[in-house]
């Protein structure tokens, strides 16, 4: 009977093939969750009764590469739930068991290099925010918190929930529980939220969703979500949770002095309301963080480099402010897409950049006294409140930072919000504040426009202290277009964001055409020429830089891609240059035009051995540049993964010639599930150093874990030591 019900579901979509109404479409996918009052282990094996008394989400549409039609193999999952747990049952059936592709068992593993199930909860029903689970046929565990349908996505939360997986004969199949305690949703009898499901099936390159999305969108997209309908009595739990750290290092530094240290700190939790979560750190400590990645800068400008440390990252979303400029192309549904040069096109100004906060400007750790946040929801308000302790270090005043902010939703998927950053800095006169407010519209499923306004307040005071920004966007299945334009003036200040370039006005424009033509469809998915322009004022309106960017790209159906293009840029400047401070090589103050030539690609990531490359050449300021990426990814098995990345730049100029290397190796070994083993090892010329970080990490319980940190630094010249330090740390996760 099941089997004549998935085929007529089959023979129904395949009829509307093409005319799929997706706002239609999703009001029809509703989904019953069914109490059980039997224990349901989780054991990958769906064998409790109620499993089989349970309704079934099956049906699943592709979105790619065959959009609307059916998806090619069979996927069916059920709900059930008691006082304490959501649980979710996969049965993804695959008729070439054989050929699963599993990538690898790590703690947010890399849902696109292997098949995978991603399913998305939208527990307040509001159409634009939720959680998302993802899992893999070894049952390895990948969560989030999305905001605003994944204009903010940030994996780095973790929540507590379980799952187990195994293959079987004709498939796979998970099986999940989620405590209601992980999530925040309202104090109602019965509850109904969004729900959808999507399938990687990877050796296809094929995405597939329950409540079918156009192949431009991911499952964040919650507002063509479909219903979870029926859970009654259930409650958030009072989500408590208190975590207390003890840490133990040893030091060892070049002129032969050692410093051995130990400390306790701990991390509170309490879910204030239903919609409210206040946070508490006490003597903050972030020595199991991963090093950056480094970066060789031939700029003008500073890099940037993300945030890392999980404090800052857990509801990080609440405090996005405005939209970004990033007009990186996006290939949808499988089809990668590269950025074809080393533009870094986004990040002209991040109103709170939480780096700012404990560490200094050389990436040095500056201890943290302490801090507490409320973030959450309160109706049709959003609000985040962050304040942090910084301790006195060497020359660096104890400081205080607080970031305030409060958006409010409006209309189907738009909103409106305000924020305040303000750093002040303890037995000193010196302060900084920013106060901002923005709007973020978007007008049916395509069509988005943002802005925002910005003022700074110092001491010193200043006429020309603002920064403002306009944007438009529009993105369908074949056309993606944005526009933006920038204002930063030249006595802005924020030390609590990040700005790339002050005293300038920025025209940034994006036009790119997805095209997928049938009379190549059996090797090429898609192509995508598409064009990127820069154009940069000073506060006299001369033109100081413009970049115009032309490319071609073809994704391939196995995922890989080819591309090619120019880079054309014209920049002036009136002050010297120093491009290479080793060899003290200036650029003197003119006018530059140059091109760069590229070619791009990279090949399936979905197998075993996968490889990149990036090969460039063209005028350099007053010479000229060569420089070639290549990078490797070998998956030994789904425990062992390694990978490297090595960057040349052989630059020749009328003022020196000299040349930089960058080599980025990485080691990563799962013992299982909960027990990893991870190594980074970068050599960078431009600062002469081998670098070195090793952990060993070890979760013992939900969200309570042992590290252990290697971390060690040598001059590339002679070998010698520059610094050495080995760290254990034990984290033990208490909560109600």
């Amino acid at each position: 009977m099941r089997l004549i019900s998935y085929f007529a579901i089959l023979l129904f979509v395949r009829a509307l093939y093409g005319e799929i109404n997706y706002e239609s479409a999703r009001l029809e996918r509703r989904l019953k969750a069914v109490r059980t009052a039997e224990r349901v282990t989780v054991d990958g094996r769906l064998d409790e009764p109620a499993w089989s008394q349970a309704p079934v989400a099956t049906g699943f549409i592709q979105n790619d590469p065959r959009p609307d039609e059916p998806a090619s193999e069979k996927t069916e999952v059920r709900v059930l739930y008691d006082n304490e747990n959501l649980y979710i049952g996969v049965y993804a059936y695959d008729s070439e068991t054989g050929r699963l592709i599993i990538s690898d068992l790590s703690k947010d593993f890399n849902k696109d290099s292997g098949d995978s199930l991603d399913i998305v909860l939208d527990t307040f029903r509001d159409e634009r925010n939720g959680y998302v689970f993802a899992t893999n046929p070894a049952g390895a565990k990948w969560d989030a918190q999305m905001a605003n349908e994944g204009r903010e996505t940030n994996d780095n939360w973790d929540g507590v929930w379980h799952v187990q997986s195994r293959i079987v004969a004709d498939g796979w199949i998970a099986e999940i529980a989620i405590p209601f305690r992980t999530l925040k949703f309202r104090e109602q009898d019965v509850q109904t939220w969004g729900i959808n499901f999507q399938r990687k099936i990877r050796r296809k390159n094929e995405d597939s969703y329950w409540s079918p999305l156009p192949r431009i969108y991911s499952v964040e997209r919650v507002s063509l979500a479909g219903t979870l309908e029926d859970l009654e009595g259930v409650k958030p739990g009072a989500n408590v949770r208190v975590k207390p750290y003890v840490v133990g290092s040893f030091g060892q530094f070049s002129d032969g002095d050692k410093d051995y240290t130990g400390d306790i700190g701990i991390d509170a939790k309490y879910g204030l309301t239903t919609g409210l979560t206040w946070d508490f750190t006490y003597n903050t400590d972030f020595s199991q963080v991963e090093a950056d990645e480094q970066q060789i800068n031939l700029t003008r400008f500073s890099l940037f480099f993300p945030e890392k440390r999980e404090f800052f990252l857990e509801n990080s979303g609440i405090f996005q402010f405005g939209a970004t400029d990033r007009f990186m192309p996006t290939g949808g549904g499988g089809v990668a897409g590269g950025t074809g040069g080393p533009r870094q096109s986004g990040n002209d100004l991040i109103l709170f950049f939480s780096r700012q906060i404990g560490l200094s400007q050389d990436g040095e750790a500056i201890p943290i006294l302490g801090g507490t946040r409320l973030t959450g929801r309160v109706g049709t308000y959003e609000l985040g409140l962050l304040n942090i302790q910084q301790r006195e270090s060497g020359d660096i005043n104890a400081t205080n930072f607080t970031v305030a902010r409060l958006r409010r939703n409006i209309l189907s998927n738009s909103d409106i919000g305000v924020m305040l950053v303000n750093k002040e800095v303890q037995d000193s006169p010196h302060y900084n504040r920013v106060l901002g407010a923005d709007a973020n519209f978007r007008f049916g499923q395509a069509v988005m426009a943002n802005a925002y306004l910005v003022k700074s307040f110092t001491p010193a005071g200043a006429d020309k202290d603002l920064a403002g920004r306009v944007g438009f966007n529009y993105k369908d299945n074949t056309w993606d277009l944005r526009a933006s334009y920038i204002s930063i003036q030249e006595d802005f200040v924020n030390e609590m964001g990040f700005a790339s370039r002050l005293g300038i006005g920025k025209f940034a424009g994006y036009l790119g055409r997805l095209l997928r033509p049938q009379s190549v469809q059996k090797v090429i998915r898609q192509f995508n020429p598409h064009v990127h322009l820069d154009y940069i004022v000073d506060p006299d309106g001369n033109l100081d830089t413009r970049q115009a960017d032309y490319h071609f790209m073809a994704g391939f159906q196995d995922s890989s891609f080819l591309e090619g293009g120019a880079n054309t840029t014209l920049e002036r400047f009136t002050q010297p240059f120093v491009i290479n401070r080793n060899r003290n090589i200036t650029i003197p103050p003119g006018v530059y035009r140059y091109n760069e030539y590229f070619v791009t690609g990279r090949s399936n990531n979905g197998r075993p051995i996968s490889g990149n490359i990036r090969w460039s050449v063209g005028e350099f300021y007053t010479g000229y540049r060569h420089s070639y990426t290549v990078g490797g990814i070998f998956r030994f098995s789904h425990k062992l993964n390694t990978s490297f990345s090595y960057t040349h730049n052989n630059i020749n100029l009328p003022e020196g010639h000299f040349k930089t290397n960058l080599l980025t190796t990485r080691f990563n070994y799962s013992f299982s599930t909960t027990m990893f083993l991870n190594a980074l090892v970068q050599y960078n010329n431009d600062t002469r150093q081998w670098s070195s970080n090793v952990r060993f990490n070890l979760i013992h319980r939900p969200l309570s874990d042992v590290f252990l940190v290697y971390n060690e630094r040598r001059n590339s010249e002679g070998g010698d030591l520059i610094d050495r330090a080995v760290i254990a740390k034990i984290t033990y996760m208490i909560a109600r």
